[in-house]
């Protein structure tokens, strides 16, 4: 990518955030109240909304961000949506510099909807350019572990599409929209302390690119090998922490194929609480030491967690997979963080999950799991 096409597309991005605030920020009606800082986050809870933008190139009627689903999580008292986006979608794996207007536009209307509705919308991108936690391969060069110069271009090219980010959504309050950076840092081995190193670089460099242009927008930053640890090296940059819930793998992901084997603590039929392979314990004294304990030096710093994504894939007996949600959110109600259950509608979700030993109610057309969306209400 040479610096005149870095050039020629950055007017072009100029171009749509002039555009996006006459669409944007426009309907957006002045709010007096104080907005939201990173010192202090309300406790959002909601859902991931994967609309069409985390798998490009599967075309399908309609518009890529449901109303349905804003108007359902408002009625049901919820608060948060988090995106996760593929860069793939307004952009050019082949060349970084593409930013294309017409997908950003339907960013824009899932914006604008979580204006109506009352919805905080986290913006983050599962996959940007150099980098996803599901085939990084695909991408051109590897912003965590290809060569200095690849690296390094790669950062260029994830800042040059943040920067167009923060200049289309600049002016919106942070109670109605935040970034959240990298998607799901990668795991680490004991002896590759080195990624988390990586890690702090980029987030400084993406953070410093994104202030340039937008001073007080509200960053969510994933913790580390696979956003599930704290990484102390940002904790002095005025960012959300975004953790995962998702442990053990043998719960949440029983049958999960895109999930490698040693991630997984035993293989047999979850139960809850549950012995690994190990024939070590998990209950929920476990899930605090793994989930809340490991993020109090963080916490002590004054820095805010957020739950980004968590849930059980549909292949968990729903027994099970309710005795782990109950203890998990009663840990996360106590410390204070919200959560993004990883679907709204689909195999995750409380709305046509798949599951066979659920007793569905119907809701608008869709199959409603009413037990577990009491639960995710009532924490």
């Amino acid at each position: 990518m040479n610096r005149r096409s870095f050039v020629k597309n950055l007017a072009v991005a100029c171009g749509a955030a002039r555009l996006g605030a006459a669409t944007v920020g426009a309907s957006t009606a002045p709010v007096r109240q104080a907005d939201v800082s990173a010192a202090r986050i309300p406790r959002w809870r909601g859902f991931n909304l994967q609309g069409r933008f985390a798998m490009p190139g599967k075309p399908s009627p309609g518009r890529a961000f449901d109303e349905f689903d804003f108007a359902t999580m408002a009625e049901w008292g919820f608060d948060f949506a988090r995106l996760p986006l593929n860069y793939w979608n307004w952009g050019d794996r082949n060349d970084w510099s593409v930013i294309r207007e017409d997908p950003l536009k339907e960013i824009d209307r899932a914006v604008d909807l979580g204006r109506q509705y009352g919805i905080h919308v986290n913006i983050c991108f599962h996959r940007c350019p150099g980098y996803c936690i599901n085939g990084r391969e695909l991408e051109q060069a590897d912003l965590f572990t290809g060569t200095a110069a690849q690296r390094q271009r790669a950062q260029d090219a994830t800042i040059f599409h943040w920067k167009a980010f923060a200049r289309r959504y600049k002016g919106i309050p942070n109670r109605q929209v935040s970034f959240d950076l990298v998607n799901e840092p990668p795991k680490m081995r004991s002896y590759e302390g080195y990624l988390e190193e990586r890690y702090v670089e980029i987030v400084k460099a993406v953070v410093a690119a994104i202030r340039e242009v937008d001073p007080n927008r509200l960053i969510f930053a994933d913790g580390i090998n696979i956003g599930q640890a704290p990484v102390m090296g940002i904790a002095d940059l005025g960012l959300v922490q975004s953790t995962r819930g998702y442990l053990p793998k043998a719960v949440s992901h029983y049958t999960a194929s895109w999930v490698p084997k040693d991630e997984f603590e035993s293989f047999d039929t979850p139960v809850w609480p549950m012995k690994d392979d190990q024939g070590q314990l998990w209950d929920k004294a476990r899930l605090r030491r793994e989930y809340i304990d490991t993020y109090q030096p963080l916490v002590r710093k004054g820095v805010q967690v957020h739950v980004g994504e968590w849930g059980v894939l549909n292949k968990t007996p729903h027994a099970a997979a309710l005795a782990w949600m109950e203890d998990s959110l009663s840990l996360w109600k106590e410390a204070g963080w919200g959560f993004a259950l990883w679907n709204l509608r689909g195999q995750f979700g409380v709305l046509d999950s798949g599951r066979e030993d659920v007793a569905y109610e119907d809701y608008k057309g869709h199959k409603l799991d009413r037990r577990m969306l009491d639960l995710l209400r009532a924490n």
